[in-house]
């Protein structure tokens, strides 16, 4: 099987490399295709023939989407359009990958697959929302997969900065307010493989690690699992300022696949493997 994976640097990115190393690889990122560009887009496609394209790439920097929503929108948005065109029209079957943040974040309960998005809190949401609209669209063989609260090696995540601040602070001052399903990028790139090969019907599935948590919550456990006595401090979403709004109520519930281990297990198992290198 033939997988091209877009967005092949980033933290999902590499992951999903790893995951597939031993089928046959395409590794790409916006060095190699910029999928903002519709026509390389239909002429790289086309060309390379892949069995499956699964879309990783994505403008990931939530605050940054408020002072240029515009390029949020080309890639988040737009260029999954593009994707979905070209993939429909060669008949190649697309993996998109979204984001929790297209939901508005007042279900206490979380939303499933069925539950339609809706009034994305911060322009980051209203990019990837468009895309899940384009591609829905004008896509034909897709999946459309939902993640939440991503960390693993490799990129810029919550679980490496606590780790960070607890070398130099004596307290850490957390989110308490804000909800949602931590996700390790190792164990959605095989869930994601699992997708595929198990050769699921197309449509919308949400992939997150097991269970519920506040950011403080996540904190607290990466305190206790590292043997160290530093307290955290929880504060509520309007005491840490930021450019983005951020939905209080982010859990997204998996109903249609089998369930991910529970975050923290994946959390500690993150921590044990990259210790050495921490």
């Amino acid at each position: 099987m033939h997988i091209l994976i877009l967005g092949a640097k980033g933290m999902l990115g590499q992951a999903l490399v790893q995951e597939f190393q031993d089928e046959e690889v395409t590794a790409w990122d916006k060095e190699q295709l910029d999928i903002t560009d519709e026509q390389a887009v239909g002429e790289y496609l086309t060309t390379l023939e892949p069995d499956v394209v699964i879309n990783a790439a994505a403008h990931t920097d939530v605050d940054g989407a408020e002072d240029d929503p515009n390029e949020a929108d080309a890639v988040n948005g737009h260029a999954v359009g593009n994707l979905a065109v070209t993939c429909a029209d060669a008949e190649i079957p697309l993996l998109h990958v979204s984001t929790d943040y297209v939901f508005e974040g007042t279900n206490e309960k979380g939303y499933t697959e069925e539950d339609e998005p809706a009034n994305p809190v911060n322009a980051y949401g209203r990019s990837k929302l468009l895309g899940e609209t384009l591609l829905k669209e004008t896509g034909k063989n897709f999946w459309l997969v939902r993640t939440a609260w991503l960390f693993g090696a490799q990129g810029k995540n919550f679980v490496d900065s606590i780790r960070e601040r607890t070398r130099t602070e004596s307290a850490l001052r957390v989110v308490a307010d804000q909800h949602g399903s931590l996700t390790y990028a190792r164990d959605l790139a095989r869930a994601l493989r699992e997708l595929i090969t198990d050769r699921v019907p197309y449509g919308t599935y949400h992939l997150v690690n097991g269970g519920v948590a506040t950011w403080a919550e996540v904190a607290e456990e990466i305190v206790r699992l590292l043997g160290l006595a530093i307290p955290v401090e929880r504060i509520a979403s309007a005491d840490y300022e930021t450019k983005a709004r951020r939905p209080s109520w982010s859990i997204l519930r998996n109903t249609k696949r089998p369930s991910l281990r529970p975050w923290q297990e994946a959390l500690a198992d993150y921590l044990r493997e990259t210790h050495a290198s921490a």
